[in-house]
Order: structure tokens, then sequence, then C-alpha cells
């Protein structure tokens, strides 16, 4: 049963981006030294800061939809694992974003994120193509 995995880890990716997402207005808004924050809109780590929320809240609705679709259509047993850890190892990606504003990590997540979120995408897609009409239960 390969899916529940993701929508569960899903709605938590989405959750915590969406708090961290308050954190940003919080930022914009209120914090100290917000003019600053606001001047920097589109360099440094503020744009970093943004990529990081956007992809994470993108890649939990990915793994959303993913584990549903996997739940529901006949994707052959080792091809659904495969799309359903590829697809949560995407999420390596905004993780990785984060990590390199906070702690001034190199990008091996994000690139590593990125690669297994495009990989399960041509997979999930291959496999689609194979499926025929009437497997379709939507």
């Amino acid at each position: 049963m390969q899916g529940k995995k993701n929508i569960a880890t899903g709605f938590l990716f989405l959750a915590g981006f969406m708090i961290y997402g308050f954190v940003l207005i919080y930022l914009r808004d209120f914090a100290p030294g917000k003019e600053q924050w606001i001047a920097d809109y589109a360099i440094g780590k503020h744009f970093e800061s943004r990529l990081a929320h956007v992809h994470g809240n993108l890649f939990a609705i990915i793994n959303i939809l993913v584990g549903y679709l996997l739940l529901r259509l006949p994707v052959a047993p080792e091809s659904a694992k495969w799309i359903s850890w590829l697809t949560l190892a995407g999420m390596l990606m905004p993780l990785g974003i984060l990590s390199e504003v906070a702690f001034g990590l190199p990008p091996l997540l994000v690139l590593a994120g990125g690669f297994a979120m495009v990989m399960a995408m041509l997979w999930f897609g291959v496999a689609a193509l194979k499926l025929r009409t009437g497997d379709l239960q939507l």
C-alpha cells in the first residue's frame, strides 16, 4: 500500500512550511530590523528563505497528490515503491535550502532532493503512460 506515507508526510510538511510562512511574515512586518529584511527582498538569505517556503509547500502538495494517486492507480508495486520514496526524498530540497540559510551548509541536499523529485515525476509519468484507460479508478 504505497502512498500513505506520502500523504501523511505531505500534510506534516505543509503544516510546517505554513508555520514557516508566518515566521517570514513576522520578519517582514514586526521584527526589529524589518526595514533591512524588506530591502533585501530579492537577494541573499531573504530570497533563499522564500525559495524554501515555496518549494516546501509545493513539494508537500506534490507528495499528497502522489500518495493519493499511488493508492488509487494500479502502478506496478516495485515502481510504486520507488516513486513513493523518491518523492519523499524530494523533500530534501527545501530542507537543504533552509540548511543553507540557517547553517551555511553546502547545497548537497538541494541537489539530491531536486534530482529525486525530478526522477520520481519522470518515473510516475512513464508508469501512467503504461496504464490502460480501464485501469483508472480515480
